[in-house]
């Protein structure tokens, strides 16, 4: 089954939802209506019994960023309106309980870049590129670099943001902005093997862990610690975690009940 809500569209593969930007010819600009219809579709599946998401794109390049068709001769109020619908969209993804694991096929820039640094997890193709281009156009990319400063690090991110000088897949993921760079023909099948692999956990367990991840990392060590201990006592007494290791004793495979 393939829902689509124009120009995205997902579909089911076991465990795993897939969400494809389906504006090719467009390069996959990431327009007002496209990042609506990515938002409202993150949290469609986020409600359901999904345990894992992947990120894809159809055509040559995963996204060439913001529609700049939409962005000239605004009003202050209206752009403020575009970025927080693209904000909106980036904490979705890190809201949804599943791991979301994006499969680049080819060049990521810009808010485009942003996505794939958002996303929990990212393969690409060896001949996909990554870059914020907006400073040769004279527009900073600043709610990219958010995202892409956290995945890599201050002078890395300011090396792409200051001189739009694009980097290829083996440098992002040398960097850690995506996890591996492989073959082209294979990325798709990368990403949903990666997204399977994750669904085999608790689903209970991914939420958990997924947005405790996003909570601490940005705290001092020590709050950090304090929060995360709670949280690890709390999943520790759930049914999942109680399953888990009496299975892993008993050498037997854990049957995940969700609570």
């Amino acid at each position: 089954m393939t829902v689509k809500a124009s120009p995205v569209s997902w579909r089911r593969v076991g465990h795993v939802g897939v969400v494809t930007m389906e504006a090719p010819e467009r390069r996959n600009p990431l327009s007002v209506e496209t990042m609506l219809a990515l938002t409202q579709t993150f949290r469609t599946l986020g409600e359901s019994d999904l345990r894992a998401i992947v990120l894809a794109a159809t055509g040559p390049v995963f996204s060439a960023g913001h529609d700049m068709r939409e962005m000239l001769d605004r009003s202050v109020e209206e752009e403020r309106e575009i970025f927080r619908v693209c904000t909106e969209l980036m904490e979705t993804i890190q809201a949804v309980p599943q791991p979301v694991v994006a499969a680049v096929q080819g060049p990521a820039l810009a808010a485009g870049c942003q996505l794939v640094a958002t996303c929990d997890l990212a393969v690409a193709a060896t001949t996909a590129v990554f870059g914020t281009p907006g400073v040769r156009i004279g527009l900073f990319c600043s709610t990219p670099m958010v995202a892409v400063s956290r995945a890599i690090g201050r002078k890395r991110a300011l090396q792409m943001l200051m001189t739009g000088t694009p980097v290829d897949a083996a440098t992002a993921a040398e960097w850690g902005l995506i996890n591996e760079a492989v073959e082209p023909e294979v990325v798709f099948e990368r990403a949903l093997e990666l997204a399977q692999l994750v669904a085999n956990a608790s689903p209970l367990t991914l939420e958990i862990g997924k947005q405790a991840f996003y909570h601490q990392i940005d705290l001092p060590q020590a709050q950090a610690y304090e929060s995360m201990r709670e949280v690890m006592a709390s999943n520790a007494i759930s049914c999942d975690a109680q399953e888990g290791m009496n299975a892993f004793l008993e050498k037997r495979s854990p049957t995940w009940v969700g609570r």
